[in-house]
Order: structure tokens, then sequence, then C-alpha cells
């Protein structure tokens, strides 16, 4: 490796350290994201199991507990997406900042922009 190489490599890892952090916290809140879906699942299927044994008033109480368990299923799975989204664009920032540092070309207006799009998410 020659030696005028070694401070651009330091600089790209310094430029990718921010949007890492970020990363991890984008995978912290996709477990948090996961695991409720997985509550949600695992209530319906209680629901779903105690539903032949249950009179007309609990069958009514559970028809719209399922409704609520359909709707919360539907924002998680959408929260998952769009954490999933948001981790592919923040990586997506980071190789861009590497591509910009290595092969010197501007692309301080797509990172920027990719990193705007990922908080947006």
């Amino acid at each position: 490796m020659k030696a005028e190489t070694v401070p651009i490599i330091a600089h790209a890892i310094q430029l990718a350290v921010a949007p890492v952090f970020l990363l991890t916290g984008i995978g912290a809140l996709l477990a948090v994201m996961a695991s409720r879906l997985a509550r949600v699942i695992d209530r319906a299927r209680a629901l779903k199991l105690a539903w032949v044994a249950s009179d007309e008033p609990a069958r009514a109480a559970g028809l719209i507990e399922f409704r609520v368990l359909a709707r919360r299923r539907h924002l998680a799975t959408w929260a998952i997406n769009f954490c999933a989204y948001a981790a592919l664009l923040v990586c997506v920032v980071i190789v861009t900042l590497f591509v910009e540092e290595f092969f010197l070309v501007n692309f301080k207006w797509l990172a920027g922009g990719l990193f705007v799009g990922a908080m947006s998410r």
C-alpha cells in the first residue's frame, strides 16, 4: 500500500463513522419492530385458539381485537419496511462516501440527499 493512500483511507473511514452509528440505531429499531410484530402474531394465534370455546359476547370482543391486531400488524410491517429501506440508504451513503474519497469525485450532493432520504424514513 502506498504511503499517500493511508490518509485517504483514514479520511474515508472518518466520514463513514457517523452513518454507521445511524445504521446501528436503525438496526435496534428494526429489532423492536420485529418483536412487536411477533407479539401481534402470537396474540392473534391465541385468540384463534380460544375462538371455538368462546360465547357470542366473547366472539364479538374477539372480532374487535382481531381488527385492532390487523391494524397493528399492518403498521408494524410498514415500520419494518421503512427501517429496512432507511438502512439500505445509509449503506449507499457509506459506499458513496468511500467512492467519493477514493476516486476524487464530488458526490457530496448525492451523499447528502441519500442521508436526508434515510432520515426521512
